[in-house]
């Protein structure tokens, strides 16, 4: 009989030792859960709202088996880049195959089709139309398309932006800015707003008549703090100014639709909460703002406002957008909105835990509205990399130090397949390193 990953988990740290990993095939033998067992298993919850099926621990073995894990750490960083169900992973090894044997083939007779038609699998599931997005490798490849390429923002012309914002990207804007002379007014925001109107006031009290462009992360990827995008959009709007989105965590994270949010310019990585491969992602350009953005390569065989202008990146691996269709069909059997409840859930139930142990500082606001499945946590008088490596060192739970002025914590990021046991093991040692 097989051990639990509980039981396994309990076993090597009772031994002090590490096994030998187990072989992708020994695994996946013990792992038989489909798509298709997850759908039925689906159907048997969808009398529960997803709050309630949030807390469905039968549910979500059923999800965990899908699956598969290291047994030799807990892994709390999800968001780097999320695991693959193993169906998923399958169907990449299946697409390697397939093109490994007609390569050039493929590439000059299939490639184009089919890539169209992830597009149009893409383009549902995020609420737009096919000539208004592009598959990139990741939110930097997208959003950098936009910040360097946008004809819009001249010289003198100011944009806004966080010191909470993606380093990439303010690396790019302040690319843009020795360049082409732009401006770049980088704010301040509040780790616990008191309301949505209290964010929208510090990007609106930094706008100027020069003031073109606003960079707003959807989900902010040191805390999980969750802006207010659609207000900020339409204040910045009524004052002719463009939003670009860093939905980089929030992209099959929360529940919506892009054209919900208000903004002009999207970029995000699916190989994060849509369980891709690595190295997917997703650029969203409203249609009338395409021809406003010249391209990070060079391609003349299209219009000025045709979106596959941004495409020709060269020759690529293929098979992992090929692959994004399998993770889109996982990502719908389990639904957006039991998807959301769960990761909120399992931030709660640690944070709702610690946020009373003397000493524990939590980085992220605990409202439903303003946080889901990604956390930061730190410990006074304890430096990040000082938790993180004691959690690892000492209790074998893998996180990652945030260490800025902004913020000082680490970054804790449940999944799916995160069980109560892993993190309640996290809370104890969070407890004993606060009393240390």
């Amino acid at each position: 009989m097989a051990l639990s990953r509980r039981d396994f988990i309990t076993k090597s740290s009772a031994l002090g030792a590490l096994t030998t990993l187990p072989s992708w095939n020994q695994v996946e033998q013990e792992r038989t859960i489909s798509i298709e067992n997850i759908e039925y298993a689906a159907k048997k919850i969808e009398h529960l709202s997803p709050e309630e099926a949030a807390k469905d621990e039968d549910f979500w073995f059923t999800i965990q088996k899908a699956f598969i894990q290291s047994p030799h750490f807990i892994n709390l960083e999800n968001g780097y880049c999320s695991p693959q169900p193993v169906e998923v992973m399958n169907a990449l090894f299946k697409n390697i195959n397939m093109m490994n044997e007609m390569p050039s083939f493929y590439m000059r007779r299939k490639q184009s089709e089919d890539r169209e038609e992830v597009k149009k699998q893409l383009a549902k599931l995020a609420g737009v139309s096919t000539e208004e997005i592009m598959i990139t490798r990741n939110t930097t490849e997208a959003l950098e398309t936009v910040i360097l390429g946008l004809q819009t923002l001249k010289e003198g012309d100011e944009a806004i932006m966080t010191n909470q914002d993606y380093g990439s990207m303010l690396e790019a804007f302040y690319m843009r800015a020795r360049r082409y002379g732009s401006k770049n007014k980088v704010i301040s925001l509040p780790l616990h707003p008191k309301s949505s109107k209290e964010i929208v006031d510090c990007y609106e009290k930094a706008v100027t008549p020069k003031t073109k462009v606003m960079l707003v992360t959807h989900m902010i990827n040191i805390t999980g703090q969750i802006l207010p995008i659609r207000e900020i959009s339409e204040m910045a709007h009524s004052k002719g100014i463009e939003i670009i989105s860093d939905s980089a965590h929030a992209f099959a994270h929360l529940d919506f639709k892009i054209p919900d949010l208000g903004c002009d310019y999207l970029g995000t990585s699916l190989h994060k909460w849509l369980c891709t491969p690595l190295g997917a992602g997703l650029l969203y350009i409203k249609k009338e703002n395409i021809k406003k953005v010249w391209g990070l390569y060079s391609e003349t065989g299209f219009p000025d406002d045709d979106i596959r202008k941004f495409e020709r990146i060269g020759t690529h691996p293929c098979w992992t957008y090929l692959t994004i269709s399998n993770a889109i069909r996982f990502h719908n059997a389990i639904g957006i909105k039991r998807k959301e409840a769960r990761l909120r859930y399992l931030k709660n139930y640690w944070a709702e835990k610690l946020q009373n142990v003397p000493k524990i500082i939590l980085n992220m606001p605990m409202e439903a509205e303003r946080s889901c499945g990604l956390g930061n946590v730190g410990i006074a008088g304890k430096t990040p990399a000082q938790i993180a490596d004691y959690l690892y060192d000492k209790h074998k739970i893998f996180t990652v130090a945030i260490d800025m002025d902004a913020v000082k914590g680490i970054r804790v990021t449940p999944h799916l397949y995160t069980t109560l046991e892993e993190l309640d093991l996290f809370v104890k040692a969070m407890e004993e390193l606060a009393r240390s």
